[in-house]
């Protein structure tokens, strides 16, 4: 009887400061589009007394932005660090929250 292989899934979080709602959107659907990846974004989470009198639109209405791929294909990973690095290199730095447990 052969045994069914599991694939391991890895997921951890990932957020560039200041970046708007509509970049974080574009960068969650960029990586949908590698085969095997799911993301979804984190709201930010601010006290009432922190909420600016005014709207700002330097300050993201975004936490961070998780990512989930399956981690048994290391072309996977590559592809996901390219599209990060072009965001990167438009945007700023990425920071990883919750690193992946490679």
């Amino acid at each position: 009887m052969k045994s069914v292989e599991q694939k391991q899934r890895l997921r951890y979080q990932v957020c560039c400061r200041k970046l708007p709602l509509t970049v974080y959107r574009e960068v969650a659907a960029h990586l949908r589009q590698v085969e095997g990846v799911n993301t979804g974004l984190i709201p930010t989470r601010i006290s009432p007394d922190e909420i600016p009198p005014e709207f700002d639109y330097t300050q993201s209405q975004v936490g961070s932005l998780w990512i989930e791929y399956d981690d048994s294909d290391p072309a996977i990973r590559q592809q996901i660090d390219q599209i990060l690095a072009y965001y990167n290199d438009r945007y700023g730095a990425w920071e990883t929250i919750d690193p992946p447990q490679d």
